[in-house]
């Protein structure tokens, strides 16, 4: 059952919500994080990507990356630019993309229930991002990004959350990708203790993004459990900073795949291969394809589109072999393309449905456009304790670093 508990955020000073949220951490390479912050004092990717603060001389994970991550937030604290909640609250946190409206509840989430599993995961991480989000989160002795977490639907809350954004937010703003950012407060404790009893109903909730934040916040609090062999599991290093959406709000975008070469097939023996396969059609105009449903993608080669639909006589109780890019990964790009592991083969790119398929085109190779896997798909593999293939889920809009902080 779900430990989400309400706690006294580390909030940007009033009217300095727009100026001081940012992207997440890891949508940046170093030089695009690097030019985005010049110049500017207040972004807080100047927190999550402190190696922005040196030249190239000093390593990404430099110690000194971390001490200055720290020096920077105390400071950004110590001038008022962020203020500290003396209550516990927890928070409403409303994204709206091209009309689309998402709203999350921001709270504190266990880390036993990660470990047990309570918090379900979809998605392998890797040793060096989690260490290094590791250190920055022991550096600040705060968490800094929001674990974007997702639930099953349930009325009681909607009808809390729907209530309180009747009230006046506390921010406002429309961010530079054109997204409107709005947060509320919680403040009554009826509906404090009614929205953590919902919770404590749940059997399970799901990590949506953010697999690397949060296990290296969990290993965080476990670093401070060692050192505190007393602990009581009351300390805030026992839970970590979390937006818990419901279903029915979430989108999940599709996540395209780029060969970059044909593995010295010429373009007839690679459409035969896949009409042998399945049901393969040529898109007469030049737009490109936009898949139609689950089991439909689209391909690109030679400068036309085409819509593909796999064999509907294939049948699995698996949860990720029958998704889409298992299917596409198993049945063409490995025996076709040579590709064996898409995690490390550089020969295939993946594209993030958010820059559409006109980048399909520009960068094909062969392309591939994909229909989204559903956050049931997803529910599903994590369910069954299973992981989903690399590159599966692509959620918009991207939950803001720097609005809501967890100092533990």
């Amino acid at each position: 059952m779900a430990d989400i508990r309400p706690f006294k955020a580390v909030r940007p000073k009033n009217g300095l919500e727009s100026r001081i949220a940012a992207l997440p951490y890891d949508v940046y390479s170093r030089d695009e994080a690097t030019e985005k912050v010049r110049g500017d004092n207040l972004s807080f990717l100047r927190i999550d990507r402190a190696e922005t603060q040196f030249d190239r001389s000093v390593d990404t994970y430099d110690d000194r990356v971390y001490e200055k991550a720290r020096e920077l937030f105390l400071g950004m604290l110590e001038n008022g630019e962020f203020i500290e909640d003396t209550e516990e609250h927890y928070y409403i946190y409303e994204l709206t993309m091209n009309g689309r409206v998402q709203t999350g509840i921001a709270g504190v989430s266990s880390i036993d229930d990660y470990l047990n599993n309570t918090i379900k995961k979809h998605e392998n991480t890797r040793a060096d991002k989690e260490a290094d989000r590791f250190r920055h989160v022991d550096s600040l002795s705060a968490q800094t990004g929001p674990v974007f977490l997702a639930c099953r639907n349930s009325f009681e809350l909607e009808e809390i959350v729907e209530r309180v954004k009747q009230e006046e937010p506390y921010f406002d703003f429309l961010s530079d990708d054109l997204v409107r950012h709005r947060g509320f407060m919680i403040s009554d404790k009826r509906d404090i203790d009614e929205i953590r009893q919902v919770f404590s109903e749940m059997e399970s909730v799901y990590i949506a993004d953010g697999h690397h934040r949060c296990a290296s916040a969990v290993k965080a609090g476990l670093k401070r459990r060692e050192e505190e062999p007393d602990y009581t599991g009351e300390e805030e290093y026992n839970y970590f900073l979390s937006v818990i959406f419901p279903e029915k709000d979430l989108m999940i975008m599709d996540y395209n795949r780029v060969v970059k070469d044909l593995n010295g097939h010429d373009k007839k023996e690679i459409l035969d291969y896949f009409s042998q396969r399945g049901t393969l059609l040529r898109v007469k105009d030049k737009e490109p394809y936009h898949p139609k449903s689950k089991g439909n993608i689209g391909i690109y080669i030679d400068g036309e589109w085409y819509s593909f639909y796999f064999d509907n006589s294939f049948a699995t109780d698996d949860p990720v072999r029958s998704l889409d890019v298992s299917r596409l990964q198993d049945e063409f790009l490995e025996p076709l393309f040579g590709i064996e592991d898409p995690r490390t083969d550089n020969r295939i790119d993946f594209v993030g449905g958010i820059r559409g398929l006109r980048e399909l085109e520009r960068r094909a190779g062969i392309a591939f456009a994909m229909y989204p896997t559903s956050i049931r798909e997803l529910f599903k593999v994590a369910d069954e304790g299973m992981l989903m293939p690399p590159k599966s889920t692509w959620f918009e809009p991207k939950l803001r670093s720097g609005l809501f902080i967890h100092r533990i």
